[in-house]
């Protein structure tokens, strides 16, 4: 690769990493500059490649939330490794759904989380009762189960989708609902990085250095979150979502 294919690789590492952080949809960012600059990738490298890139600035967003946010690693490690097992099963899988038919319904998905969002300004403003014991248990766990199925077998918006969940559900701050889904997209993440190293499909010396980028990126991502809150995170949000709808649109009927 050229200087400008890695400067271009670099900074959407980067950009991913920070969108990651703060809302989910990274994977939107990096997996076509990645195709971009080596389209002879098959779609399983270059999705293990992100993988890997992934799990590294999801797990410094962790670290960075988790010294500003309670969370609940007693349900969240669990739930984690929920997540995880989910997530191998959707990459196992991904071979027996017809993704023509697929797409179009996580569009639809989409397109109602910001309708949802948009109707509803209290969402993620927090003040909310709190759940009982055994909402939350339930709550957390079928959600780690369900999407992360989901980010094995397809992704974009996994994180998005968790923090809707949270925030819809439980009444979670944004900010907080977003630390909790990085605990979960950690995990899937995880559970989907292994059965496609076990299947040869990463690139790890190219995974590894945009890691580093995309961990610069998450950290800044996180911090913004903690110190600008809910408002900020609601904006984010919705230009995600949007930006979602265009990229899946192009890729089903572009």
């Amino acid at each position: 690769m050229t200087a400008g294919d890695w400067a271009l690789l670099m900074t959407a590492a980067t950009a991913a990493g920070w969108v990651d952080a703060v809302v989910g949809g990274g994977g939107l960012i990096l997996l076509p500059a990645l195709f971009l600059v080596a389209p002879q990738l098959t779609p399983q490298v270059a999705l293990a490649t992100n993988k890997l890139t992934a799990i590294c600035g999801t797990g410094a967003a962790v670290l960075t939330f988790a010294r500003r946010i309670p969370l609940r690693w007693s349900l969240l490690g669990p739930a984690a490794l929920v997540a995880a097992v989910a997530a191998a099963a959707g990459a196992a899988a991904v071979s027996l759904i017809d993704r023509e038919v697929f797409i179009p319904i996580v569009m639809v998905v989409l397109v109602a989380v910001a309708v949802f969002v948009t109707t509803r300004p209290k969402l993620g403003a927090g003040g909310t009762r709190r759940p009982s014991t055994l909402r939350l248990i339930t709550v957390v766990i079928t959600a780690a189960a369900v999407i992360g199925f989901y980010d094995g077998i397809l992704g974009p918006g996994t994180g998005t989708f968790i923090i809707i969940v949270f925030a819809a559900m439980l009444g979670s701050e944004f900010v907080t609902s977003a630390a909790m889904a990085k605990v979960l997209n950690f995990g899937s993440n995880l559970g989907a990085l292994v059965l496609f190293a076990v299947g040869g499909h990463v690139w790890w010396t190219l995974g590894a250095a945009l890691a580093v980028c995309n961990v610069a990126g998450s950290v800044l991502g996180s911090r913004m979150a903690l110190a600008r809150g809910a408002g900020f995170v609601r904006v984010v949000l919705l230009v995600v979502v949007i930006a979602m709808v265009i990229r899946l649109g192009i890729e089903q009927f572009g």
